[in-house]
């Protein structure tokens, strides 16, 4: 089991990487690149709220949590810079099969076969997650209030003979809306997907969060965008320490949305002077106003859905949410090891902290996990 779980987070800690890799696109308030963690985490959530009810979602979610991976040894390779496809394709099969390389044998193997079942794009779920990966770049242009000239036209060719061409025919509600806001008009999409639009245009601001954590490398600080989606790989990868009721699926489902109130609220450390406040009423009461208004903005069958999972994972009773809450604490912990202490430092967190913030709660839903992450916390607390 040691060596089993120091295969696991050297893959996890190697993935960490995805955090510093640029996109060609930004965030939608011009502010900065968009990096490559921050995009999947944003597909995961555009497929919650763009696939919900759909059978395929499960796949296409955890297909969309992988499918950028390989970036973080061969970089992003921007459509519209593509000269050879050929070779970016080969560049990429070999990057994917080095980093999913880091991981247990039997786990690289369903890892990798799902990131090849997203490039080869004929599969139910891969279908759905490569439709979701060409049209948020779209909007990410479109609705942002302040689009680069050069993005436009990007997204102009695109529509006109690119990957997004085919949306004429397989998805035409987006492809005329996407048109007519191009073309300057209020967009022609129905009540329905302009709202799921809103609502994903709104989630955005959730990459500009800044967390205390650092990256693994020390570099600067996380964005809860990244830390939500670097915690539904820890979902995947780490699925072998939940408990055998636990639905993997949708516990990467809760991860995914478990941090969209910060947009509002912001994120209160946990072994800052404030992080007592997590549990008063009044952060309750702020968080919840925020649920409110964040998931108000989606239609409310899908709302409603969401709003659920959120509060069942702050709620931390089902063992779902349990094992949820386990791999929240974890990955901090991780990130302060591999760059030196990080946040406990910062904080001045002692080893009796340590055990009644972190370890308590990661004991809870994954009782085998916590032993090994302690013996690795240790030398750092001089235990």
């Amino acid at each position: 089991m040691t060596d089993r779980l120091t295969a696991q987070f050297a893959f996890l800690n190697v993935a960490d990487g995805l955090k510093s890799v640029d996109r060609a696109n930004v965030l939608m308030d011009g502010s900065r690149a968009e990096n490559s963690a921050e995009h999947s985490w944003h597909l995961a959530l555009w497929a919650l709220v763009l696939g919900h009810g759909l059978p395929e979602l499960d796949r296409a979610l955890a297909m969309l949590v992988l499918h950028d991976l390989p970036e973080v040894y061969c970089g992003d390779h921007p459509i519209h810079l593509i000269d050879n496809p050929d070779k970016v394709a080969q560049a990429e099969a070999a990057a994917a099969d080095r980093i999913f390389g880091h991981a247990p044998p039997d786990l690289a193997a369903p890892l990798r076969a799902l990131w090849y079942e997203f490039e080869a794009g004929t599969t139910p779920a891969a279908r759905l997650a490569k439709r979701l990966d060409h049209a948020q770049p779209l909007m990410q242009v479109l609705m942002s209030p302040c689009p680069p000239a050069d993005h436009l036209d990007v997204v102009r060719d695109n529509l006109a003979t690119g990957r997004a061409a085919r949306f004429r025919q397989e998805w035409p509600e987006f492809y005329t809306h996407a048109v007519d806001l191009l073309a300057g008009g209020p967009g022609t999409a129905g009540p329905d997907l302009r709202a799921r639009l809103a609502f994903l245009a709104e989630a955005d601001r959730l990459k500009s969060v800044t967390r205390a954590t650092t990256l693994v490398d020390g570099s600067r600080c996380e964005t809860s965008g990244e830390h939500s989606w670097h915690l539904a790989l820890y979902a995947l990868v780490l699925a072998d320490q939940a408990a055998p009721a636990v639905d993997i699926a949708r516990v990467m489902r809760m991860l995914i949305l478990h941090d969209l109130v910060e947009i509002d609220v912001g994120d209160v450390p946990i072994h800052s002077a404030d992080g007592k406040a997590h549990g008063s009423t009044q952060t309750q009461a702020a968080e919840a106003a925020a649920a409110d208004r964040l998931f108000g903005l989606l239609p409310v069958a899908t709302g409603t859905h969401l709003r659920a999972l959120w509060e069942e994972f702050e709620a931390a009773e089902s063992p779902d949410a349990v094992f949820a809450k386990s791999l929240d604490r974890v990955q901090p912990v991780m990130a302060n090891l591999m760059s030196g202490g990080g946040t406990w430092i910062t904080y001045q967190v002692t080893a009796t902290q340590l055990e009644s913030r972190v370890g308590v709660k990661v004991a809870r839903g994954a009782p085998a996990l916590w032993p090994w992450v302690r013996a690795q916390a240790a030398p750092f607390f001089g235990t």
